[in-house]
């Protein structure tokens, strides 16, 4: 009988306003990494105070389409008060980041090591970024909102 492999717990993080295929491969990426993929999505004032604008869709509808993709195991909102509660409930085994996160991951191996976790911090790697990086998709769908419709 063939010993059932360790499960291991892999955490994301992100805004996932606009979801596209650069979210589906990160996360495929982080599943090569474990079991089961927890995905935490930043609420409407953490994403204001980072990126300087509110995103498109409210934190509810952000996580229900997230949830509906199906992509993640499980996803929850972030929380505005301790950026990172979630890695103290959850106590993930790896932490899978975006080339481009750098917010709220400065501390991160403090957290690791004070609250004696055995946790991996990984990078992940770009998925064609010229194309489908969120402020990009952000901004053509700004610009086709100002493009005249058709008659």
């Amino acid at each position: 009988m063939k010993n059932k492999p360790k499960e291991k717990l892999v955490m994301v993080f992100g805004t996932f306003d606009y979801l596209h295929a650069g979210h589906e491969n990160f996360i495929a990426q982080a599943k090569e990494h474990g079991t089961e993929v927890i995905a935490v999505l930043a609420k409407d004032k953490t994403v204001k105070t980072i990126k300087g604008a509110s995103p498109k869709y409210p934190e509810k509808e952000r996580l229900k389409n997230l949830i509906d993709t199906g992509w993640v195991d499980k996803a929850i909102l972030g929380s505005n008060k301790d950026k990172y509660k979630a890695i103290k409930i959850y106590r993930p085994d790896i932490i899978a980041l975006g080339y481009d996160q750098f917010a709220f991951t400065y501390r991160l191996e403090k957290l690791i090591m004070d609250s004696k976790l055995n946790t991996s911090i990984i990078r992940l790697k770009p998925y064609r970024p010229d194309m489908y990086k969120s402020s990009l998709l952000k901004e053509k769908s700004y610009e086709k909102d100002l493009m005249p419709k058709p008659c």
